[in-house]
Formats: structure tokens, sequence, C-alpha cells
């Protein structure tokens, strides 16, 4: 059946819509990356085509800039966030959707108004507390802080997959002898892996990409790359190819984790929609 004029130019229209959505979020990064394989009079132009180079690569991870602890420090606190708030917020998350108790709706009430408040105003108490306890300046602090916004919405997003589990296939697993710790523990965890994946990396990405906290909260021994970012703003002005170069650092291990676990990922997106 032929199309319509209609029909063949909304189609049109929406191939034109795809293109330009897709140029518009892939040609900064692939600007991105082309201007840190260049050298610094190439990283000015418009030049697609050049003689490439990995000496920003090497630059960033020798004085003045030493950006390999700082790649340290972000992973450990990456993941030392991600460590504590998946298994507290599972089962958080478990006892909200299951249980029923005095103050449960005000809790998730607290626990849901916690996202609604912007770093800014709780950096300095923050600041104020961890100086007084000496934390300043150290990873410790930055899990605490990271914990703050990544545990609550774990906790939600997490419930919201419990919340899509049958009732009945955890009261059958009762029947047959499982307490109520092997039943999160051999039923139900299983069952919603794909949705704490997907919490673990959102919970991930916020922490390793977390500025505010750490540029406040650090000056040396526990720097973070987002921070060390602002190291490349000289005298000379902003260092474009080793800003590309270490974009490209920050930007790696978030793209390899997000690939290494597609398929968990976007079952996870849709588990908890409906239920």
């Amino acid at each position: 059946m032929a199309k319509t004029r209609d029909e063949q130019f909304w189609g049109g229209m929406r191939w034109i819509g795809f293109a330009a959505t897709f140029l518009f979020m892939v040609f900064p990064i692939f600007w991105m990356i082309l201007t840190s394989f260049k050298v610094a009079r190439d990283a000015y132009s418009t030049k697609i085509f050049f003689a490439p180079t990995l000496n920003n690569f090497i630059s960033i991870f020798q004085d003045p800039y030493n950006f390999g602890p700082l790649l340290l420090n972000s992973l450990i606190v990456s993941f030392a966030t991600v460590s504590v708030a998946i298994p507290a917020a599972t089962c958080a998350a478990y006892a909200f959707s299951r249980y029923q108790f005095q103050g449960k709706n005000a809790l998730m009430v607290a626990v849901l108004s916690s996202q609604f408040v912007p770093p800014v105003v709780v950096v300095l108490p923050f600041f104020i507390l961890f100086k007084n306890l000496h934390l300043l300046d150290t990873r410790l602090a930055l899990v605490i802080l990271n914990l703050s916004f990544v545990l609550p919405f774990a906790v939600w997003m997490i419930k919201g997959f419990i919340d899509a589990l049958p009732d009945d296939i955890e009261s059958a697993a009762v029947v047959d002898g499982c307490n109520r710790y092997q039943v999160l523990r051999h039923i139900t965890l299983p069952l919603i892996m794909p949705g704490v994946v997907t919490s673990a990396v959102f919970g991930f990405i916020q922490s390793w990409n977390e500025f505010l906290f750490a540029l406040i909260l650090t000056n040396h021994k526990a720097v973070t790359l987002t921070v060390g970012l602002m190291g490349l703003q000289t005298d000379k002005g902003i260092l474009w190819e080793h800003m590309a170069a270490a974009s490209m650092l920050i930007m790696i291990p978030i793209f390899v984790i997000s690939l290494s676990i597609r398929e968990y990922f976007i079952e996870g997106l849709t588990m908890g929609a409906v239920k």
C-alpha cells in the first residue's frame, strides 16, 4: 500500500528529528575524543584529520597534574559508596515493601524528601562537622556524604522492584521452611537483581561524577578526578587537549560498566514500572 504525501512527510520529519537528536548527543563526545588525541596547536582548530598523539594521556599522569592518585581516590570512594549503599538499601526497601510498622509512611516520606535537598544546602554543616571530627580531606568523608544521597535513591528504586513481585512467591518459600532472611537472599534478591544492578550503576555514576562535596571537603589527600579537572586551568588558559584526555579518563569507566551490564540495566529500568 503506497504511502500518502502526509505520511511520507511526517516519516521524513521523524528521521530528521532522530538524526538531529543523535547528532546533538554524540557530536560533543566525538569532538572530545578527537581533541584528546590532538597536539596543542590542533586543539583550537576544526581539523578532523590530523596526526594523533598519546602525549596528552601521558602528561596528565605526570607532574604537575598527577591524575594517578585522583583516579584511585575516585575509584575507592565510588566503589565504597556502592558497596555500603546497595546492601543497606536492599534491606530497607524489603522492610518498607513487606512489613507494616508504626511510622512507616513518615519514614518513607523522609527518605524521599532527602532527594529534594540541594547538596549546596548541606555541604556547609557537613564541613563544620567533619572539621570537628578531623575527617576533612579524607575518603571516608566523601563516602559518608555520597551515601546521604545515593542510599535514599537506591531505597526507593529497589522498593519499586520488590513491590512488583507477587507475595505468593515468598509465601510459598515460607511454607517450605524458609525464614525471612533466606527468602530475601534466595528468592527475592535473585528476582530483583536487575533492579539492584541498575541502582548500583546509578549510585556509582552519581558518586563518580560528584564535584561539589569533593571540591569543598578535599584539598590534597582525597581529591577526585572531577576536582582535578580544575587544575588544567592554568595561567596560560585552559589546556583543552589535556582537559579532553582527562574527560575521557572520567568517561571510560562509566562506559565500560554500562556496556558490561547493559542487559541487567535495560531490564532493571522497566522492571519496576508496573505491578
